[in-house]
């Protein structure tokens, strides 16, 4: 195993080292675009029959794609009590983290008689999508439907694909029961999306749609994102990025290259180091530590596209994780808050030999979805924000009104919409 390294590289290279390995989507737009449609035209009976012709789900109506109460209390007892109890800290770390940032009203007197205010209210129906397939993400319920709790969305709405035998994985289920979801679905990859953006007869349609997934569903994410409903924030293949120096740990730095390398063979890890022996050191530990490893096949896969860059001036390390806005950042440097205070694009930055990603991926309380691809530059990772919408507020005396009456009208008239400034006028009989 030999991962690409480069030592030194100019800054003309640098835009081609932060290219992500993803895969031109085009190839499956158009199946996307035909599963979205016959959703919009046939509601459950095609997402029945999507079911039962890629997960071998067996479904005969749309009733059955649907998790009972009786399934629910199953699942429950089917999760071992260790499992539980992690999942209930988990989700106290997440809902402290997330209640902490419950914004406060803005009520401001702007002028006299004029008062304006700003508040945040829940998106009312959410819907969630979590992935089944080789690792059924039940942490991406907690990262999901935590904050939307903690929000007050009225309704939560999770779709998750069944397995062969037509249910649910029941950790899942277990947690999304935990975590106050109210409707649990069956269904899965873009039909699963189409659903919540359209509404079927079984699954009413939501406000907004938060989530990731395969290509398929990213790619109806986006497609219905621009006509349909909102989503949570543009995603690809997961991604990390690690900056360290003599001080980091090889054995610590390799663990967290291969925990993100692990999610799917087109996942990409990054080391940036200072020197050749940082490097030497960090790959002889991915090495010996991959042959441990249960999921070797797909870390393979993905270290074939992952890379080591080596550059000596810790400017340039910093300037160059800022060009490549890695989903996550995990910086073992020396002084690692003087580097943090300089990072300005990065989904989430994980400080220190003890803070591995893993922690953000379940635990410490941070949010897990996060925006991919260089989009980190101008989206933030989920938080509370994303399940509430600011709404503003005014009211206005007859005096404020006469105070402010004319610098309105003046506006109105200078812009030709005088039925504006009537507006006013009308009121103060004038």
């Amino acid at each position: 195993m030999k991962i690409d390294r480069y030592v030194e590289p100019s800054r003309s290279e640098w835009e081609k080292l932060v290219q992500r390995a993803s895969d031109n989507d085009s190839d499956i737009e158009e199946a996307v675009r035909s599963i979205i449609a016959a959703v919009r035209s046939e509601g459950d009976a095609a997402l029945v029959r999507f079911e039962n012709q890629f997960d071998g789900a067996g479904f005969s109506c749309g009733e059955d794609l649907k998790v009972s109460q009786e399934e629910i209390e199953a699942a429950g007892a089917s999760v071992p009590e260790d499992l539980k109890a992690a999942i209930k800290a988990a989700l106290a770390n997440i809902t402290k983290f997330h209640e902490a940032q419950l914004p406060k009203v803005v009520d401001v007197v702007t002028s006299p008689g004029v008062r304006c205010l700003q508040k945040a209210v829940p998106v009312r129906r959410v819907g969630l999508y979590i992935p089944g397939g080789r690792a059924p993400l039940f942490s991406t319920v907690l990262m999901l439907a935590a904050p939307a709790k903690v929000a007050g969305c009225r309704e939560i709405v999770l779709c998750t694909p069944p397995g062969k035998d037509g249910k649910a994985n029941p950790v899942i289920v277990y947690t999304a029961a935990l975590c106050g979801v109210t409707e649990i679905y069956k269904t899965g990859g873009s039909q699963a999306v189409a659903a919540m953006a359209f509404g079927t007869p079984t699954i009413g349609r939501c406000d907004k749609i938060y989530g990731p997934g395969n290509r398929f569903v990213m790619k109806a994410k986006q497609m219905l994102g621009l006509t349909q409903t909102a989503i949570d924030m543009p995603a690809g293949p997961s991604e990390v990025m690690v900056l360290a120096d003599s001080t980091a740990v090889p054995d610590f730095v390799a663990s967290d290259f291969l925990s993100q390398s692990e999610h799917g063979p087109d996942s990409q890890s990054l080391l940036v180091c200072d020197s050749v022996e940082v490097a030497d050191a960090v790959e002889a530990a991915i090495e010996r530590q991959t042959r441990e490893l249960s999921r070797g096949e797909i870390i393979m896969k993905s270290l074939s596209h992952s890379r080591i860059i080596i550059l000596k001036d810790r400017s340039d390390i910093i300037d160059f994780a800022n060009e490549y806005a890695s989903e996550h950042l995990i910086v073992s440097m020396d002084d690692p808050w003087s580097v943090v205070d300089r990072i300005y694009a990065a989904g989430s930055v994980f400080v220190g030999n003890y803070t591995p990603e893993s922690a953000g991926d379940y635990a410490s309380g941070t949010n897990h979805t996060l925006p991919t691809s260089g989009w980190a530059r101008s989206f933030s990772g989920l938080n509370l924000d994303a399940f509430m919408r600011k709404m503003t507020i005014q009211e206005i005396s007859e005096d404020g009104l006469r105070n402010l009456g004319g610098t309105i009208r003046t506006m109105a008239n200078a812009e030709g919409l005088d039925a504006h400034a009537a507006a006013v006028s009308v009121r103060l009989g004038e």
